[in-house]
């Protein structure tokens, strides 16, 4: 039984996932998986660990999400939740590692830089 917190990260979210044995309940933030992700693709890429491990239902999971949106956060919930897997049974970690889900993708956003209209974009070129 897990009692430590595993932190995601991706974008500007941070989770914090804590696991402990049960029947496969989830407290997103205290509200449910589908309330909190109502999108099947969020759902998925949050469930995504345990369907690879095949311990779905297996545990219950308690998530403090917070920073950026929901595609941030399920991604961030997602590393988190794979790393307290690995925690729980080393195991695991061939397994997870395969599958790309203890990788932190690291992308943010590029800053705007001056002179242009967004991080790339320059203003329209008028040769007259």
């Amino acid at each position: 039984m897990s009692t430590k917190i595993h932190v995601g990260r991706r974008k500007s979210s941070v989770a914090r996932v804590r696991i402990t044995r049960g029947s496969g309940k989830w407290s997103i933030n205290g509200r449910e998986l589908e309330d909190y992700f109502p999108t099947e693709k969020m759902r998925y890429l949050v469930t995504e660990p345990m369907a690879v491990v095949e311990q779905t239902g297996m545990w219950d999971i308690t998530v403090n999400v917070n920073g950026g949106g929901t595609t941030g956060q399920s991604g961030a919930v997602r590393l988190g939740l794979s790393r307290a897997l690995m925690y729980e049974d080393a195991e695991l970690r061939g397994t997870l590692k395969a599958a790309g889900l203890l990788t932190r993708d690291s992308r943010k956003v590029e800053r705007k830089k001056y002179g242009l209209k967004k991080a790339r974009r320059a203003p329209q070129f008028s040769k007259r």
